[in-house]
């Protein structure tokens, strides 16, 4: 107690200035009208660039939950354009059989929204990581896309992770076809630009321009037709040949990966043992 009243003892002119300028203040603002207005606008001022500051970092720290909200958002829009997609061709079948359509609804496909957390590009083959795994629901060969397009297939899941064979990978054929036709080839990446792909083994008479848009054939259980994945640049076809090959500007930009969907496709399963049914009845009948 005795220090305590030493510091007071040795700043005491401090103490007493400190008063006076207070007690000053509260005079000159409190009994001049102009004064008083000249400190509510500095202090007003100061408070408004406080919550600006406190604000815009805020903001800062809520983008990833908010990046997050949005693709999710994105995801159960795909999700919609492929069951309405789905619909249309229903329709359109029953139309073209001049039948009525049954209107039942089908969740054919749903989405799992994942973020890459390792990625490369400049390896003779690539391959992505995702923050999802099993404990999610992810199991292999479920497809990959972002925003943009295709990327790739899941080949590896553990518990609370997933391995992505990348389309930037030569080991991984893609079943895509030009859009609004029927003809399709595969897409393979040629291990060179990794913006750029090859649509491979495509009919000689398949009608297209440049500029055409690739899209998936849907010929798999992994994605649904008419995914978009690049850009036709040029015409590479051979006519001395069956097929030929066509340069493909991809959409998805390998370089700035961040959060995907991971398409399910709901009957996958039933799909597979349909296949493998005609696989072994082939078998025994000795084809």
């Amino acid at each position: 107690m005795r220090e305590l009243f030493d510091f007071f003892i040795r700043n005491s002119k401090w103490f007493v200035y400190a008063f006076f300028v207070v007690a000053s203040c509260m005079l000159l603002f409190q009994g001049n009208p102009y004064q008083h207005h000249v400190l509510l606008t500095s202090a007003n001022s100061v408070t408004s660039a406080v919550y600006e500051v406190s604000n815009n970092v805020t903001s800062y720290f809520n983008l990833r939950e908010i990046n997050e909200d949005l693709n999710r958002r994105n995801a159960s829009l795909e999700k919609e354009v492929i069951n309405l997609r789905e619909q249309l061709q229903r329709y359109a079948e029953a139309e073209f059989n001049d039948t009525l359509a049954t209107g039942r609804d089908i969740d054919h496909f749903d989405f799992i929204v994942a973020h890459v957390i390792n990625n490369s590009i400049s390896r003779p083959f690539n391959y992505l990581t995702l923050d999802k795994g099993s404990a999610d629901g992810v199991k292999p060969e479920l497809g990959v896309i972002d925003q943009n397009g295709v990327i790739g297939i899941v080949s590896g899941v553990g518990p609370h992770s997933a391995r992505v064979i990348s389309l930037l990978n030569p080991n991984l054929r893609l079943s895509c076809k030009i859009k609004n036709s029927d003809h399709f080839g595969s897409l393979i990446w040629d291990g060179n630009d990794p913006t750029m792909a090859l649509l491979e083994e495509l009919p000689r008479h398949t009608v297209f321009t440049p500029g055409d848009t690739v899209v998936t054939s849907g010929y798999s259980a992994v994605f649904p037709s008419g995914l978009p994945v690049g850009v036709i640049l040029d015409d590479g076809r051979n006519h001395n040949e069956n097929f030929f090959t066509l340069k493909v500007r991809l959409f998805a930009d390998f370089t700035a990966l961040g959060n995907v969907q991971i398409v399910m496709n709901n009957y996958s399963e039933e799909i597979a043992a349909v296949e493998q049914t005609d696989a072994d009845s082939d078998k025994k009948r000795g084809y």
